[in-house]
């Protein structure tokens, strides 16, 4: 097997060690170059006169992002040292990921060798011949090589190969950066780079066993968001995931297609039981289905979720009788008219449409996004399109929830942009709604909480319109102008579909304006963060077709404590029986929930409520697999799998 347990222990050992070289590496280089030191204290820019232009550039930046990490925070002790211990984290989990990244794009033949032979590399020996000796020495030729090849792979996966994002800022010298090559090359791991779940258990590696230890040993209750994601970074494995998927989604559609479908083949732990007999169901356009991880971590479930429909989005094409998409209004084959068409539209339309994760983790928008960048990439690559032909991946669905931007002045400002002022009083109710969604995200109920605002909004439009009407006769009231906002026949559902893109609009042109020049980027950090938690409050007011997890399971956070038992009072015992409940809630009538956690809440009594009051009236078990222990790396954690269903009458 590719991750038996001695590979999976020469893996960590692997990442242990980049880790260390990185973060000694960048350390290195915020002091001696930047002026940053560990403890927060920070040098005046205009005291580092031996900086080049890019280096004073890179500088702002951090310095950017370290006041950007502490806003909100400034007089709380350690707020400082503790931003730049996430800087040096963040920048030395990209650059992993980074060079990671590109190793398995070259196993997969998506770029040329660039990473695997380091300076010798076949992709940079065709760079030298046509770059000369004009860009300095080796070194600096190597580094101008792999920017060149970020900027060209960030058109689609600017999450991760960005060089201006505030998570990638810096670089390797150079003898960190042949170390580095030297542990990605090693031969005892280079048939790694060819399978789908190694970056996945990078992710899991990266914090050590040790660190989650020392967090336990110092507090029963995680004390952070960060604390609560690394606590419990458990990798699933494949064969979980496949048993989960295989009998939700899979499932689901084996059902619609009344049996008449590959995945009866391909689900290779599909439970279908002898004569069984189930209720009819009504057949779905596959670009109608959603499915969400609401713990997503590397995106191990929306991976295998890729396989399964991109056989469903071909059996529907196939199908004469196929309905019409519910956003469309038409069926796959009349937008797709080949079969080639349809292919070359997949990997798009699965992304955009069907896959939704979030985490609590900022990590895990690199690692799922580049795993489903990747898949999507072999999808071309089967298909028989060229780099050239293949559409660009616009978009994904994996969210990072965090709290919204911390900069008030920020927020104010941007607020004040925004026309009618209504929307202004929203934005930054939901900026102080979200102070807590990195310790609780989707637990975090944001829809209900900014409903009030939903409905102040409402009754500000009203009243305007009717004010608007006075002293016209019926039928001769002014028209709406071009662009302005209406409020007439949303509902709370609908409300953000409507919204979104208008604040969305509004940030892309609050970075770009002039003003934003003068800012430096710290108007590029506010967006990004509030663009994230726009797109949290856009999930959590979606309904699901199936909903997969392996979420966390303990105490919460203890800073969200309040909060998280009043929001779950039959499973505030335990997070993983909240985050359940928190499925169910966002699923259709007869849709699907797929889990793995601790088997103890099918027997404790203090799970009495949830098994009583959540599970058995509102979403019962459909398949249920006792695992024991031993199925999570290194939790020591008897787990059980298992898919509930949805009742039809709550």
């Amino acid at each position: 097997m590719a991750f038996d347990t001695e590979t999976r222990n020469r893996l960590s050992r692997m990442v242990g060690a980049a880790r260390t070289l990185l973060t000694e590496e960048f350390t290195r280089q915020l002091q001696e170059v930047h002026g940053i030191q560990p403890d927060g204290t920070v040098t005046g820019l205009e005291r580092l006169t031996h900086l080049s232009d890019g280096e004073r550039a890179a500088s702002r930046a951090l310095r950017d992002r370290v006041a950007h990490l502490a806003a909100g925070r400034e007089t709380a002790k350690g707020a400082y040292a503790e931003a730049v211990d996430r800087v040096i984290r963040e920048q030395a989990f990209t650059v992993l990921n980074r060079f990671a990244a590109l190793r398995m794009a070259e196993e997969r033949r998506l770029v040329e060798e660039s990473v695997r032979e380091g300076y010798r590399s076949k992709g940079f020996q065709v760079y030298l011949k046509i770059a000369g000796t004009a860009l300095g020495t080796h070194y600096q030729r190597y580094c101008a090589y792999l920017s060149c090849l970020c900027d060209e792979i960030s058109v689609d996966l600017g999450v991760l190969f960005d060089r201006h994002s505030p998570m990638g800022l810096l670089f390797p010298r150079e003898p960190a950066l042949l170390a580095l090559l030297e542990l990605i090359d090693a031969a005892d791991l280079k048939h790694l780079w060819a399978e789908d779940e190694t970056i996945g258990w990078i992710y899991q590696y990266f914090n050590s066993r040790e660190e989650r230890k020392a967090m336990r040993d110092a507090s029963a209750a995680p004390r952070n968001s960060r604390e609560l994601a690394v606590r419990n970074q458990f990798f699933t494995p494949r064969y979980v995931v496949q048993f989960l998927t295989d009998n939700t989604l899979g499932r689901i559609w084996y059902e619609m297609r009344k049996g008449n479908t590959r995945l009866a083949e391909a689900c290779e732990f599909l439970v279908v039981r002898p004569g069984e007999a189930w209720e009819p169901r009504s057949m779905k356009d596959p670009r109608d289905l959603r499915l969400l991880d609401p713990a997503c971590g590397s995106g191990h479930f929306l991976l295998y979720a890729y396989d399964l429909l991109a056989i469903m989005y071909e059996e529907a094409w196939n199908d004469p009788e196929a309905p019409a998409s519910e956003s469309t209004g038409k069926p796959l084959r009349e937008e797709y008219p080949t079969l080639e068409a349809l292919r070359a539209a997949v990997p798009g339309l699965i992304l955009g449409r069907n896959l939704h994760g979030v985490d609590i983790d900022p990590r895990c928008a690199q690692i799922a996004q580049l795993s489903l960048w990747l898949r999507a990439q072999r999808s071309f690559r089967d298909a028989g399109l060229s780099r050239a032909a293949r559409p660009l991946i616009r978009r994904t669905n994996v969210v990072v929830a965090e709290p919204m931007p911390g900069d008030a002045a920020l927020v104010e400002e941007f607020a004040g942009t925004l026309d009618p002022p209504l929307l202004g009083a929203l934005f930054k109710n939901i900026v102080d709604e979200m102070r807590l969604a990195g310790e609780l995200g989707l637990l975090l109920k944001i829809e209900a909480s900014i409903a009030g605002a939903v409905a102040e909004a409402r009754s500000q439009f009203a009243a305007r319109e009717r004010e608007k009407k006075k002293g016209y006769l019926p039928g001769f009231e002014p028209e709406r102008a071009q662009g302005e906002l209406d409020f007439s026949g949303i509902d709370d559902q609908r409300f953000f579909e409507f919204l979104e893109p208008r604040l969305v609009e509004a940030l892309h042109t609050f970075v770009s304006s002039a003003a934003a020049e003068a800012a430096g980027t710290r108007r590029r950090l506010f967006a990004d963060d509030a663009l994230q938690g726009l797109g949290l409050v856009e999930t959590a007011g979606k309904t699901y077709d199936v909903v997969l997890m392996n979420p966390p399971f303990g105490a919460c956070a203890s800073t969200a404590k309040k909060t998280f038992e009043k929001s779950w009072p039959k499973t505030k015992n335990d997070v993983y029986a909240a985050f359940v409940e928190r499925g169910i809630d966002l699923l259709h009538p007869r849709a699907r929930l797929g889990a793995i956690t601790s088997r103890t809440g099918f027997f404790l009594s203090s799970f009495q409520k949830w098994r009583e009051e959540v599970i058995l009236p509102k979403a019962p078990p459909a398949v249920f697999a006792d695992l024991g222990h031993g199925v999570l790396d290194n939790a020591m954690v008897e787990v059980a799998a298992y898919c509930l269903e949805k009742s039809i009458i709550q």
